[in-house]
C-alpha cells in the first residue's frame, strides 16, 4: 500500500466519524451508525469495529498559591487505547473490548501488576430496548464515570470521582431502556465481585449496583447525555436526571473496585446523583457522590494503617462551544472527608477554567485546562497546600 493511499485512507475515516459517529459510551458494543476501521464477513454473520485514541499531556503545578514557581510536572502519554466493538452470528450477540497500554491506565501503582484489560464483556440482546452483559466494563455508576475519557470537555475527571467512583468490575449487568409518551428511561443494574479488575479470585462478598435515569424531554441528539458539552447544539431544551445506588459487601479496596490493599475487609455503600442539560450550546452538569463505610479505618499486625475513603463531594461543570467549536467550561469541585478519616485527609476545593478546541468533536481537540487547589476551604493564596495548575492535553483517535 502506497503512503499517499494510506494518508487518504485515513483522511476519510476522519471526515467520516465526524459525519456519521454516535457519541461513544462503555455499555454496550458500537455496532450502529459509527466508521472506524470496519469488517464484515460476506455472509454478514461477524462485523467487527476497530479503534484507537491516544492522550498526550504536559501540565504543571505550583509550590504553593503565591510562589508560582514550579515544583511538579506532568509530561506523558495518559491514555493510549485501542477498542474493538462487534457482534458474532447474528447483531444480537455483541461483545466489546478495550485494552490499556500506559502506566495510568493500568492501574501498576495501586496493584502492583499491569492490568492491560479494561474491557471484555459480551452482550446479548433479547429485544432492542432489553440486554445483559456478561464480563468486565464499567458499572453503572456516576454519570461522569461512565462517560469515556474521550468525552470529557477537562482533561481529567474531578476529584470528587476519583474519589468515589465505583468503576470497573466483574460480573452480571442488565440494560433496560423505554419510553412513555415522549419521556425516556432507563433501568441499569449489575451483580459483580466488588474488587475491581486486578483480582485473580474472589471471596463472596459481592456488589450490588442499580441506577435510574429520566430523560423529561426525550433523548439528547447522538447520545449527547453521555457526552460533555453541547457539541450538537441541541435545537430544544434536553435534560437527564439519574440517581444511583452501590453496595459493595466485603471489599478489600480502598476504594471498593480502585485502590490500594485495606488490611481487612470492609463494606462500602454508594449513593449517586447526577443530572446534565444541554440547549443550543450550552451545557451544565452537577453530580453528588456520597459514600458510607463503618469501619474505614484498617491495621496490619504491625500497626500500619489503610484506609478507605468516607464522606461526600458535589461538582458542577458549565460551558459554551461557539461556532467555531471553541469551547468555554467552568468547573467547581468539593470532596468533603467524613469525620472518620478526617485526621488523614482534608477537606479540598477545586476551581478550574477550560477551555477547548474541537477539530473534529471529541475525536480530534486541543484542551487547555487552569486550576487552583484550596485546602480545607480556605482560598487564600497563602494557606498552606494551595496551589495552581495548568495542563495541555491534545486528543486523537477514530
Amino acid at each position: 500500500m502506497s503512503f499517499l493511499r494510506l494518508v487518504l485512507i485515513i483522511l476519510v475515516l476522519l471526515v467520516s466519524t465526524s459525519v456519521f459517529s454516535q457519541n461513544e459510551r462503555d455499555e454496550g458494543a458500537m455496532i450502529k451508525n459509527f466508521t472506524g476501521l470496519q469488517f464484515k464477513s460476506p455472509d454478514s454473520s461477524f462485523y467487527i469495529n476497530f479503534r484507537f485514541r491516544m492522550q498526550n499531556r504536559i501540565g504543571a503545578y505550583t509550590t504553593s498559591g503565591t510562589d508560582l514557581s514550579f515544583d511538579e510536572y506532568d509530561a506523558r502519554v495518559r491514555r493510549l487505547r485501542m477498542r474493538v466493538d462487534g457482534f458474532i452470528m447474528n447483531p444480537k450477540l455483541t461483545y466489546s473490548l478495550q485494552l490499556a497500554f500506559t502506566r495510568s491506565d493500568q492501574d501498576i501503582d495501586n496493584t502492583g501488576i499491569a492490568n492491560i484489560v479494561r474491557d471484555a464483556i459480551i452482550f446479548y440482546h433479547f429485544t432492542p430496548k432489553f440486554y445483559i452483559g456478561f464480563g468486565q466494563n464499567k458499572l453503572p455508576g456516576n454519570r461522569q464515570r461512565v462517560n469515556s475519557s474521550g468525552q470529557l470537555q477537562f482533561a481529567d475527571r474531578s476529584i470528587v470521582n476519583g474519589a468515589m467512583t465505583i468503576d470497573r468490575d466483574f460480573g452480571l449487568k442488565a440494560y433496560y431502556h423505554n419510553k412513555i409518551g415522549e419521556i425516556d428511561y432507563h433501568f441499569k443494574g449489575a451483580i459483580t465481585t466488588g474488587e475491581g479488575r486486578s483480582v485473580n479470585t474472589t471471596d463472596n462478598g459481592l456488589a450490588y449496583t442499580g441506577r435510574v435515569e429520566i430523560l423529561p424531554f426525550g433523548s439528547f441528539t447522538g447520545g449527547g447525555d453521555y457526552s460533555e458539552g453541547d457539541l450538537e447544539r441541541e435545537p430544544k431544551p434536553k435534560l437527564s436526571f439519574a440517581a444511583g445506588y452501590s453496595k459493595n459487601n466485603k471489599t478489600n479496596r480502598t476504594g471498593g473496585q480502585l485502590g490500594k490493599e485495606l488490611f481487612s475487609p470492609v463494606d462500602m455503600s454508594t449513593w449517586m446523583i447526577d443530572a446534565i442539560g444541554k440547549y443550543r450550546g450550552w451545557a451544565y452538569s452537577l453530580e453528588y457522590i456520597k459514600r458510607h463505610v463503618d469501619a474505614p479505618l484498617t491495621f496490619n499486625t504491625a500497626g500500619n494503617l489503610s484506609y478507605a475513603f468516607t464522606g461526600n463531594g458535589i461538582n458542577h461543570q458549565a460551558s459554551y462551544i461557539f461556532p467555531s467549536n471553541i469551547e468555554f467550561a467552568f468547573r467547581y469541585s468539593r470532596l468533603s472527608p467524613s469525620t472518620k478519616i478526617l485526621a488523614y485527609e482534608t477537606r479540598k476545593n477545586i476551581l478550574e477554567m477550560g477551555s477547548t478546541k474541537y477539530f473534529n468533536k471529541h475525536r480530534v481537540k486541543l484542551q487547555l485546562n487552569i486550576n487552583y487547589m484550596a485546602n480545607d476551604g480556605n482560598y487564600s493564596f497563602r494557606h498552606p497546600g494551595n496551589r495552581w495548575g495548568f495542563l495541555t492535553q491534545f486528543e486523537l483517535g477514530i
